[in-house]
C-alpha cells in the first residue's frame, strides 16, 4: 500500500517548498531575476524570489519560494533508526553487568580538523543533554572524551592501546565533503589494524544518518538531537551480542 505525500504550504498538498542559496554574482535585481530563473531550470513551478541580498562582495543569498508537482511515497521507505533499544541509564548499567560482566571503555572525539564538541560532549559528560544524564555517569562505563582535533590515526591508535570497545567519531563541519573523508579514513584505519571487529564503531553529527553510516562502514549513525541513553543501549546491546559467542566458546 503506497502513500504519496506532497510538501506542504498554505493548503494541503499544494507542493510549496522554500530553498535558499547563494550566486557568485553582485546583487542587483537582475540577480533576482537570475536566481528564479534558476528555481524555474530546477523544475520548480510559480518560482518567487522573497529575498535577495548581498553577503560578500561578489556573492549573494537568496531565498525562494516555489512549488513542485512531485511527491514521495512514505510507505516504500526503509530508513531503520539506531535508537531501537530504549533504556534509561540503571536498566542499560544492570544489563551491561548481566551480559557484558564487566565495564565498556568508550572513547569520543571530534576528527579531523572539527573543533566543535558541543556534540560528542552532550553524550559523554556527566552532565549530558536535556535531563539525560551522559556516559560518564553510567555505573558500567569508562568513558574517555578526547576533545576536539583528533586525527583518525590518532583515535585508531588510543583505541589499541587501552582496549577500547566503543568509539564514537563526531564532525559538525561538512565541507567540500571532509565528514565523508574522515569517517570513512577512520573505518578504514581500524580494519587495517585489525581492530573494526572488535570495536563498536559509531558516527555521530547534525548530517549524520544511520542509513549514511551503514555505507561508511559503521555500526550505527546518531543525527541531531540524539540522547545520550539511546547511544549507551546501542554500544551495550551491540557488545554483548558481538561477545556472546566468545563467551560461549569458552
Amino acid at each position: 500500500m503506497s502513500k504519496i505525500v506532497r510538501p506542504y504550504g498554505d493548503t494541503q498538498d499544494d507542493g510549496k517548498i522554500q530553498l535558499s542559496f547563494t550566486l557568485p554574482v553582485e546583487w542587483s535585481e537582475a540577480a533576482d531575476e537570475a536566481a528564479r530563473q534558476l528555481a524555474g531550470k530546477m523544475g520548480f513551478n510559480d518560482v518567487q524570489v522573497v529575498d535577495g541580498r548581498p553577503i560578500a562582495t561578489g556573492f549573494s543569498f537568496f531565498v525562494v519560494y516555489a512549488s513542485t508537482r512531485e511527491g514521495v511515497d512514505v510507505e516504500g521507505i526503509a530508513a531503520p533508526s539506531a535508537g531501537g533499544h530504549a533504556m534509561s541509564m540503571e536498566e542499560v548499567d544492570a544489563y551491561v553487568a548481566e551480559h557484558v560482566g564487566r565495564k565498556i571503555r568508550v572513547a569520543g572525539a571530534c576528527i579531523g580538523t572539527d573543533a566543535h564538541t558541543v556534540g560528542i560532549d552532550a553524550i559523554l559528560n556527566m552532565k549530558g543533554y536535556k535531563g539525560d544524564y551522559g556516559l560518564e555517569r553510567y555505573r558500567m562505563f569508562e568513558a574517555f572524551n578526547l576533545g576536539s582535533q583528533v586525527a583518525p590515526e590518532e583515535l585508531v591508535r588510543y583505541t589499541k592501546e587501552h582496549g577500547i570497545d566503543a568509539l564514537l567519531a563526531s564532525q559538525v563541519v561538512t565541507q567540500k565533503g571532509s565528514d565523508i573523508k574522515n569517517f570513512t579514513r577512520l573505518s578504514e584505519l581500524l580494519e587495517a589494524e585489525g581492530l573494526r571487529d572488535r570495536v563498536v564503531l559509531i558516527c555521530g553529527g547534525p548530517r549524520v544518518t544511520n542509513r549514511l553510516a551503514g555505507e561508511l562502514g559503521y555500526d550505527a549513525g546518531f543525527g541531531r538531537g540524539t540522547l545520550p541513553s539511546a547511544v549507551a543501549a546501542f554500544i551495550a546491546v551491540t557488545l554483548a551480542e558481538r561477545l556472546r559467542p566468545r563467551v560461549g566458546a569458552r
